[in-house]
């Protein structure tokens, strides 16, 4: 092995321990989920020339906020609120969901948004409230920060630029927002959340639900004996502080067309890179007939890790979302 190779090596073992202490505590697989963690950042375009530790001693733990307990039953009560007044629908699509699905994913989502709060009470002393709130669903469409207070403030008041919030998983590395959608806001920002699939099922937990309701109602009925009512339990995962982190954002306003990267295969051109709006209907032809000019064979293309988005709007990977500091003071300083 090379100078050159030892070197990244050594740089990406210390990241992936350093993700690994702040972020997997309490997860099945830790080792696997830092892997995640690190493989997305450089899947999405965020780490540069290798330096795995940079990134996460300077973005990554410096833009991450952690959900407690107390705050994820506000998320999840907030969810449950407003659960059948959306219906149990994806917004912005046709498939159906159970109403679990849709609590669990709604209250992820709450979770992002909350980050969002707490990441600007942390870093300028602003106080902010969302708009998680029984109601027409379309009065929330421009904006999830409804009030705002700055340190000199005395009172609460309307943001002046309206403020969307999309959160995704950790292994998410697209922000996607329909165009209708994406006018509405001045800024966009994203939110990695590290609530597992059983999220719910961890908060249940630590509430004494299953061990004092549903476990003891089996050990009446008789499905079970106290023994197994035990090993159900333990059995299940524990609730531990959910890390949410803020990846960037991105402004609304014009973009180049066609503002893409990425690399050619065999035949198919993987698309790692977009910056500005994608339109569904031509774009990725277009591009096959671009690359098919540098490199003849090339007949498909696809997005990384995606495949494909199920309506046209605006795209970024995130590597192109602004996350530093000054991005973020340019911003706050006009709220």
């Amino acid at each position: 092995m090379s100078k050159a190779k030892q070197i990244e090596s050594t740089q990406k073992t210390s990241a992936l321990l350093l993700i690994e202490e702040t972020f997997c505590d309490g997860v099945n697989e830790p080792q696997k989920l830092a892997k995640t963690i690190l493989k997305k950042a450089i899947e999405g375009g965020e780490i540069n020339d290798e330096n795995y530790q940079d990134w996460v001693e300077r973005r990554l733990i410096p833009n991450s906020i952690f959900i407690t307990s107390e705050e994820y039953s506000k998320m999840c009560i907030n969810a449950l609120k407003i659960l059948l007044t959306t219906g149990a629908i994806d917004f912005g699509g046709n498939k159906q969901r159970g109403l679990w699905q849709m609590w669990a994913d709604m209250t992820r989502g709450y979770i992002g948004e909350y980050a969002v709060v707490k990441f600007l009470q942390k870093h300028w002393q602003i106080e902010a409230e969302l708009g998680q709130e029984k109601g027409n669903i379309k009065e929330y469409l421009p904006t999830d920060i409804h009030n705002i207070k700055k340190p000199n403030e005395k009172i609460l008041r309307k943001p002046q630029l309206n403020i969307g919030i999309k959160t995704t998983k950790w292994n998410g590395i697209w922000l996607d927002i329909p165009g209708q959608q994406f006018t509405h806001s001045d800024i966009h920002i994203l939110v990695k959340v590290g609530a597992g699939r059983d999220h719910l099922f961890s908060f249940f937990k630590e509430i004494s639900v299953f061990k004092d309701k549903v476990l003891k109602k089996g050990v009446d009925v008789g499905s079970i004996n106290l023994e197994e009512a035990d090993e159900l339990y333990d059995s299940l995962p524990s609730f531990t502080n959910i890390p949410a982190y803020i990846c960037g954002f991105v402004m609304n306003k014009l973009y180049s067309t066609l503002p893409y990267g990425g690399k050619a295969g065999r035949n198919i051109f993987t698309v790692t890179s977009w910056n500005g709006f994608y339109n569904r209907d031509h774009d990725l032809k277009e591009l096959i007939e671009i690359e098919k000019n540098k490199k003849p064979g090339i007949n498909k293309a696809k997005f990384q890790g995606i495949g494909d988005f199920a309506h046209s709007g605006y795209v970024f990977n995130t590597g192109n979302l602004l996350w530093t500091k000054q991005d973020w003071d340019s911003i706050i300083n006009k709220l």
